[in-house]
């Protein structure tokens, strides 16, 4: 009886993701699986039972491997949690989801025991009053759009003259929740930890630019060799797990105040190294490719 498998793959393809798709694929090969690269479900559609892409029957195949945080859109995402109904997906569609949203991610990493900054969340007829109330206690907060990444939308609010300049733009906004995170006093640097199937993968750090308190690469920071310690990658396991995630990249920074480390994103679709990373030494895609090729091999058995 073949073990021949079909696996569908939707990876990025700029900053050496092209390579990275064709050593998956080669390994894979040497596994039995064949791999239908490029499934964008943009141009997908749904005939009564199937998920339809250029003529493949993506409901027919084994798992479903999407990889491709930038160019997401809501019509994607709808046929992708159809697909997940049907077949194996890695992210799964719930974890994929929850990681996009900011407040989802820190209320059940809350619950799972995992140290995330102090937030609030509450509706927009309510902030005004709310974020008085908040500052007050906390004496500086962040506000998050829920989802988005890359740093984007994010206000840092110390005094009431940066509340107030805030509120025009969510008076205006479509969102009706506000989500809030206490400011977090820590040496503008983070820890990002990739984990693939609860294994730890590969660490670096990101240092926020210039009087910037970000550390996000989109938004002027800039990534160094940073070493991973025990309690880090605890924490990042720890998080992974919570949010049930096949792969993820987890942030981490250092509350000073409170001597303790804090997670603060879970992102379901980390990037690999790009080459000019991996020629200030960051060499952990290999390893990452075979684990996530294990990980296929896995979850495909029959």
């Amino acid at each position: 009886m073949s073990d021949k498998r079909t696996i569908g793959m939707w990876l990025y393809s700029n900053g050496g993701g092209d390579a990275i798709g064709k050593k998956l694929m080669k390994k894979l090969r040497e596994r039995n699986i064949l791999t239908i690269d490029d499934i964008n479900l943009r141009h997908a559609t749904a005939k009564n039972k199937n998920i339809v892409h250029n003529g493949i029957k993506l409901n027919k195949l084994d798992l479903f491997f999407s990889y491709n945080a930038g160019e997401q859109t809501i019509y994607q995402t709808y046929l992708y949690q159809a697909l997940n109904r049907m077949i194996p997906m890695i992210n799964s569609y719930d974890s994929f989801q929850l990681t996009e949203d900011k407040f989802q991610t820190s209320f059940v990493l809350r619950n799972a025991g995992v140290r995330t900054a102090d937030y609030r969340l509450f509706h927009r007829d309510e902030a005004s009053k709310q974020l008085q109330k908040t500052l007050s206690k906390w004496k500086g907060m962040v506000y998050k759009p829920t989802n988005g990444w890359g740093g984007a939308g994010l206000s840092k609010i110390e005094d009431e003259e940066a509340l107030q300049a805030l509120m025009p733009s969510l008076n205006h906004s479509n969102t009706r929740e506000v989500f809030v995170e206490r400011f977090i006093k820590y040496d503008n640097s983070d820890f990002r930890v990739d984990i693939v199937d609860g294994q730890y993968v590969g660490c670096y750090g990101r240092k926020a630019g210039g009087n910037d308190w970000r550390t996000n690469v989109t938004s002027g920071g800039s990534v160094f060799m940073r070493e991973c310690n025990d309690e880090v990658l605890k924490v990042a396991i720890a998080a992974a797990k919570a949010c049930g995630t096949d792969i993820a990249g987890v942030d981490i920074i250092y509350d000073q105040e409170r001597e303790e480390y804090v997670v603060l994103e879970v992102n379901g679709i980390p990037a690999f190294a790009t080459p000019e990373q991996e020629k200030m030494g960051l060499d952990f895609n290999d390893k990452k490719i075979d684990l996530i090729v294990d990980l296929i091999d896995k979850k495909t058995k029959k």
